[in-house]
């Protein structure tokens, strides 16, 4: 079997590819909802597969796999390689999870990070209205995520939150850091106090915090909310659009605190991540299968996360549904260190319509079953899809 095309096409805000062969298979693959500029990065790779035999995974990857880097850059690579093993599941018939080593578990358990309604402000008693609202959703989540600090808008609208510079709101990505004044540091805390109120012990809570943080900052504020025992603090010195680990800072918050520090989603290849677990600068790592290089790279991460009695709990927010059966496959076959992925929902209401192999009701008591369709489980129905490719994309379904 040999590739003979690699395609791109933006389907809503989705670069989604498509790999085709000589024998009439493909394979698809999603790149996050906030890359759609990722386009002409995903076909200037076209060259390194044309006449490979999409199959021999690994060695398709080793072409391009140094051509990528940390988020977004990684994403043009780990969709290639999404889209690769869709292809070498079909080929063999079976889920992609099954070339994964198999299953070791016949539900993948999720967490919501996706599914929200815009909340009423930035107050404590907002907050604790929104995680109302998701504790009593139908998917019964185990655990809810919410942003807190540089990571949502109380950066802004709480006068006076921090000393550094603003950046502008508009763009995805742009980083605000510096001192967190008292006033913003306890409203966080009240923030934190009213959700806990609320969730009690029945749901747990994750507060996405950056990046952003100086590290005095982040020790003090670990340790404040250690009685409410949180299943973690993420990305408060690096992270999101961060093209750096800085390991021995986390690793003096870590030491600091009994509140779990997290991080990683950011991160291309295992590489990366190699002195984060070894010196175990952190007690969970977060990588995303969509920024990382591939769900084989993120299992391998996994492995050497586990052996280091690091906690896994892979990043997925906006990776959409074809990007949700990559979680699935890739999430049945880690060891016992997993805990949950960030749970991607539809990113616009139409996709639920075009994409196929999913279930009616996705989530159920926070687990979804395995998907045992071949390749990654899911497809696109491509003529329910037309009406929302552009002009310059017609031929993608050909």
């Amino acid at each position: 079997m040999k590739i003979t095309d690699l395609r791109c096409a933006v389907i809503g805000k989705h670069p989604i590819v498509r790999i085709v062969t000589d024998e009439g298979l493909y394979g698809l693959g999603e790149v996050e909802f906030t890359k759609t500029y990722l386009k002409p990065f995903v076909l200037h790779f076209r060259d390194a597969l044309i006449g490979e035999d999409p199959t021999d995974v690994e060695r398709v990857m080793l072409r391009i796999r140094q051509r990528g880097s940390f988020k977004p850059y990684g994403a043009a690579v780990s969709a290639i390689e999404h889209a690769l093993w869709d292809i070498a599941g079909k080929a063999a018939n079976v889920p992609v999870y099954k070339l994964l080593g198999g299953k070791v578990r016949d539900k993948v358990r999720v967490y919501n990070g996706s599914i929200r309604q815009k909340r009423s402000g930035d107050r404590p008693e907002d907050y604790a209205a929104d995680v109302k609202w998701m504790m009593e959703r139908p998917e019964n989540f185990f655990m809810v995520k919410q942003g807190i600090s540089f990571h949502s808008n109380m950066k802004t609208s709480i006068e006076g939150f921090h000393y550094g510079v603003s950046q502008p709101n508009h763009y995805h990505g742009a980083m605000d850091q510096g001192v967190i004044s008292e006033r913003g540091f306890n409203h966080m805390l009240d923030c934190v106090a009213a959700m806990k109120e609320v969730l009690g012990d029945k749901v747990s809570l994750a507060l996405d915090c950056g990046p952003g943080w100086m590290l005095p900052d982040a020790i003090r504020f670990a340790q404040a909310v250690e009685k409410y025992n949180l299943m973690w603090l993420e990305d408060m010195l690096t992270g999101d659009y961060v093209p750096w680990v800085n390991p021995q800072a986390y690793r003096e918050l870590t030491t600091s605190t009994s509140t779990p520090i997290h991080t990683g989603e950011q991160i291309y290849l295992r590489h990366n991540f190699k002195e984060l677990i070894e010196t175990q600068a952190v007690r969970v790592v977060g990588p995303d299968p969509a920024d990382i290089g591939g769900i084989a790279e993120l299992k391998w991460v996994a492995e050497h996360a586990y052996m280091h009695s690091i906690l896994m709990a892979p990043h997925g927010t906006a990776n959409g549904l074809l990007g949700l059966g990559a979680l699935i496959n890739v999430c049945a076959t880690l060891p016992a260190n997993y805990i949950a992925f960030e749970y991607p929902s539809a990113s616009d209401p139409f996709w639920n319509d075009i994409v196929t192999g999913l279930p009616k009701q996705i989530v159920r008591d926070s687990m979804v079953d395995l998907l045992e369709g071949p390749g990654l489980g899911v497809d696109i129905d491509a003529e329910a899809a037309k009406p929302y490719l552009r002009e310059e994309d017609a031929g993608f379904f050909d």
